[in-house]
């Protein structure tokens, strides 16, 4: 049997870079305080789940905190980005 890694299962199922796929599943780890999911959890929990495109990494890890699938604290959401019309206007 193959050995797919998880950053490989992101880009397969979102159509991104593996650069990307790899800075998504840091970010959702980064998501925690202290204890960091393996990766592989994150694929297990995101399994199943219809997604348009790449959710945000904090909305995966507060799914995973409120399933209970990783009950760890979570560190506060990062603000959102503005878009550049909004910047000035």
């Amino acid at each position: 049997m193959e050995n797919i890694k998880p950053f490989e299962v992101i880009a397969s199922r979102f159509h991104i870079s593996a650069e990307s796929a790899k800075f998504f599943l840091g970010k959702v780890q980064k998501s925690f305080k202290v204890e960091k999911p393996p990766q592989q959890l994150i694929i297990d929990a995101m399994k199943g789940k219809r997604y348009k495109a790449l959710p945000e990494p904090h909305e995966v890890a507060t799914m995973m905190n409120e399933s209970g699938l990783w009950a760890h604290p979570l560190n506060a959401e990062p603000p959102a980005l503005a878009d550049e019309k909004d910047i000035y206007f």
